[in-house]
């Protein structure tokens, strides 16, 4: 029996090949996330603890309550010096220092210090040196690619303020690793410590430490010495070991790390599925295919064990093969992925392919498992027929198909309950448990439409199938007909495409109704025409410039404001967005729906609260409530007006209360702008640029500008998900290709009769085309269908009072995604039409 299984394989490598394909990207989809997976890990992990590498003992400011860390002193690291056993000690900080470029702009970066004991610092020389006097400065490899800077060149940073600016001559490059998460995407600069602490603007809060870095003496342990200077400082500090120090970053990095890989291995499971739906469909194909060989070897002696080992046997090389397969190719994957990341980060890094043995069980176990998994129900299938049934090619009984029907049907309805209880119920707990619950009930939902998929394939086959058949005549109604005829078959073949077509869809429906979302928010935040801030919070904005900036050609009103974080209501509430704006801002800069009172009352003592705030509180026009900040105390304030709209602030105040509020708050954070009417933007822009000469910290800001960095944001993403789900795709297009060759191996005879009644090539290989095509419709507007659904339930869970999302259609990029599965379904077609057309007409009719 094995013999004849290995004879059965050896005569139909052709028909299982394609197959085999479909498991293979599966399999090298899992691969290729587990080994970029297993790269990252050991990546990060050298980048992360190269800062803690040489350290025996880590102190950082330890938490006190609600007030947070306070910086470590030069008390303490003097104190730390003199502990015996310290060989050494020095303090780490990292300081926002920007960078002037060519343009007199600033470049946000961040400045590092350095040390004696270079062992003791976080990053790896490359070329020169560090610095040694006040003067010098050292830069990271990437700050110096990106900024084009050289050894013996100078580098301009800003001062305490902005009208100090400081030059210093780069002497060296390094490598920094990953040490702070908040600053490896910054350009980054190595100073003298003493110079980094007199670039602190004074309203940066003071001066301090982050950490403090101690080696031990040779023959002193690190237990030991943290035990010493844990003695030595008392409380207000965490002591930690070296080793313990790395550990904590290693199991940070390996949760990150972890986290992308089971995002990745998501998509894999439904490349997997989709291969899975693949393979069942053509082990179903061919169990058909040979039923009277199946028979035959009943008839000479084989028991049904016998026969449905036979075909798990066939099952299991062919994941063998698909799944060594899977593996090559998804080493190829992970390289060609690290280097488009490598490349996005501007160079630099290296290629890694870690493979461990977990991997390649995990791909050898995933492409078998999922391969004998998908043929079990064929293989069941292909021993339950009577030999002399099967040897007469007799169909199943009305009876049998019934029943099948019936069970279906069962089966359908259950599956729908289970996903409409549990999207109902998602939507009426918590927005986060709301969207896993029906991210579940979205699951049970497909299954019950893959279930339903053979007696809706009829209906909807016809409909489809009427504009070509009307058009292109003949072939394409016999395509439409053919398409029709094994309902079951259709089914298995499209429900591969409606998944990834399904998931296509509720991504990019949601995406494009979050950018909507988006960007109407900006338009209700921004109403002003530019907003000018600073790019960094301790470099405030000058006190004059509101008045510069209403003095420049074509503006008309020029409006500080500033946001604080408070209580609205008193203590218990939660600490909310309080907006303060110049009295002159309100009904043009700053325009919301008052449902209550006026807004042109504001001034000391009033406020204004958003409508659902008010209702919260109970409070109307006249009463009074309580403002806090977290630092200060609660102020009382009359309401005089009540605002509705979404994405509002919970109050709006006078610019001159938010010092009341909040002693400690710069007098104005922004300055909205608006024009002239019939003031270009392009002449407006100019106008403020011009006023904000001088200023390189300042930033100039519209809505338009906003919203394109979110829809590239979003797009991003979007085709980052494509590109993802893109894997199951293509498997579901192989798929149709695989159904469409073995249907012309399974109709030889009839496409030969046709040829002989007078079909030329061209119309067999136009039938093909238009079957193959109408297969691929099917799948792609059930998945439009599903997808939009899906999208519409869980837009409905996520929009509540504080955040409003609509749905939106993007009919473009779904008519392009239609466009492409259609253009896909023609080239999936044309090696099976091609095959049929070639084939002799006589030695076609003579094929059993």
């Amino acid at each position: 029996m094995l013999r004849a299984t290995l004879a059965g394989l050896k005569a139909r490598t052709a028909r299982l090949l394609l197959s085999s394909v479909a498991i293979a990207l599966g399999v090298a989809f899992v691969t290729g996330t587990l080994v970029l997976g297993d790269a990252m890990t050991a990546s990060l992990q050298e980048q992360f603890t190269k800062a803690d590498r040489n350290i025996d003992v880590s102190i950082t400011p330890a938490r006190n309550g609600d007030s947070g860390a306070k910086p470590l002193t030069d008390e303490q690291l003097a104190a730390v010096r003199k502990v015996p056993g310290v060989s050494g000690a020095e303090p780490r900080l990292t300081v926002a220092v920007p960078i002037i470029g060519s343009d007199g702009k600033a470049r946000m970066a961040t400045g590092i210090a350095a040390s004696s004991e270079h062992k003791l610092l976080p990053v790896d020389l490359k070329e020169g040196r560090f610095p040694e006097r006040d003067s010098e400065v050292t830069v990271d490899q990437r700050t110096a690619r990106v900024n084009d800077l050289k050894i013996g060149q100078q580098v301009e940073v800003l001062g305490k303020k902005d009208d100090q600016r400081k030059k210093f001559t780069v002497v060296g490059t390094y490598d920094r690793g990953i040490a702070m998460n908040q600053s490896f995407l910054y350009d980054q600069l190595m100073f003298m410590p003493n110079v980094l602490q007199s670039l602190i603007p004074d309203d940066a809060g003071g001066s301090g430490y982050s950490e403090i870095v101690a080696a031990a003496q040779s023959g002193v342990s690190q237990d030991q010495l943290a035990g010493e200077i844990r003695d030595a400082l008392g409380s207000g500090v965490q002591v930690k070991t070296g080793q313990q120090a790395v550990a904590d970053t290693m199991e940070r990095v390996e949760k990150q790390s972890g986290g992308f890989t089971m995002f990745m291995l998501t998509f894999a499971v439904i490349a997997l599925v989709v291969a899975a739906m693949v393979i069942y469909n053509t082990f179903t194909i061919l169990i058909a295919q040979r039923t009277r060989e199946l028979a035959l070897l009943r008839c000479v002696g084989a028991d049904r064990g016998q026969l449905f080992r036979s075909v798990l046997v066939e099952a299991v090389a062919m994941g063998l093969f698909a799944s060594a397969l899977g593996f090559v190719g998804g080493l190829g994957l992970s390289a060609g992925l690290q280097a488009l990341l490598n490349a996005a980060g501007e160079g630099g890094g290296r290629v890694l392919l870690p493979v461990t043995p977990t991997t390649v069980l995990a791909a050898l176990g995933v492409g078998v498992l999922v391969t004998v998994a998908a043929a079990v129900l064929p293989a069941r299938r292909a021993t339950t027929v009577a030999p002399i049934a099967a040897l007469r090619s007799q169909p199943d009984s009305h009876d049998e198909v019934a029943r099948t029907g019936k069970l279906r049907i069962a089966t359908v309805v259950l599956l729908a309950l289970a996903g409409a209880g549990a999207l109902l119920l998602g939507g009426r707990v918590g927005q986060q448990a709301g969207v896993v619950i029906a991210g579940v009930g979205t699951m049970f939902l497909l299954a019950a439409v893959v279930a339903l998929g053979p007696i809706i394939v009829g209906p909807l086959n016809r409909m489809l199938g009427a504009l070509p058949g009307a058009v292109l005549g003949v072939p394409a109604r016999l395509a439409s007909a053919n398409a029709g005829r094994n309902p079951k078959r259709t089914a298995a073949t499209t429900a591969a495409l409606m998944i990834g077509v399904t998931i296509v869809t509720l991504v990019t429906v949601v995406a494009a109704s979050g950018k909507q979302s988006a960007n109407d928010s900006v338009d209700r935040q921004m109403p002003a025409d530019f907003q000018v801030s600073s790019m960094m919070y301790d470099r405030p904005l000058p006190a004059d410039l509101p008045g510069k900036l209403a003095g420049a050609a074509g503006v008309d009103k020029a409006v500080p404001a500033a946001t604080v974080y408070g209580q609205v209501g008193g203590k218990g509430s939660d600490f909310e967005q309080i907006d303060g704006v110049r009295g002159d801002g309100f009904g043009s800069v700053v325009r919301p729906k008052v449902t209550q009172g006026d807004l042109g009352k504001l001034g000391a003592g009033t406020v204004a609260l958003d409508e659902n705030k008010a209702q919260a509180l109970n409070a109307k026009v006249g009463d009074t409530v309580p403002l806090k900040a977290e630092e200060g105390q609660p102020q009382q304030f009359r309401v005089v007006a009540i605002y509705s709209g979404k994405e509002l602030p919970a109050a709006m105040v006078d610019l001159g209360s938010i010092q009341r509020i909040k002693p400690d708050a710069k007098a104005f954070d922004r300055v909205l702008v608006k024009l002239r009417q019939g003031v270009g933007a392009a002449d407006g822009k100019a106008a403020v640029d011009k006023a904000l000469s001088g200023l390189p910290t300042a930033q100039v800001v519209t809505a338009a500008e906003v919203k394109e960095q979110i829809n590239k944001g979003v797009d991003s993403m979007l085709q980052f998900v494509w590109a993802l789900i893109g894997m199951a795709v293509v498997i579901a297009l192989f798929g149709i290709a695989n159904t469409l060759s073995l249907s012309v191996l399974e109709r030889t005879r009839e496409s030969a009769l046709l040829r002989a009644l007078g079909f030329t090539r061209g119309q067999l290989r136009l039938m093909l085309l238009v079957e193959s095509v109408l297969m691929a419709l099917m799948g792609a507007v059930i998945g439009v269908a599903l997808g939009t659904g899906f999208a519409w339930a869980l837009l409905s869970m996520i929009s509540g009072e504080e955040i409003a999302i609509s749905l939106v259609m993007p009919f473009g990029q779904i008519g392009a995604m239609l466009l492409a599965a259609l253009v896909a379904a023609i080239i999936a077609a044309v090696a099976p039409a091609r095959r049929a057309a070639r084939t002799s007409v006589v030695s076609a009719m003579a094929t059993e």
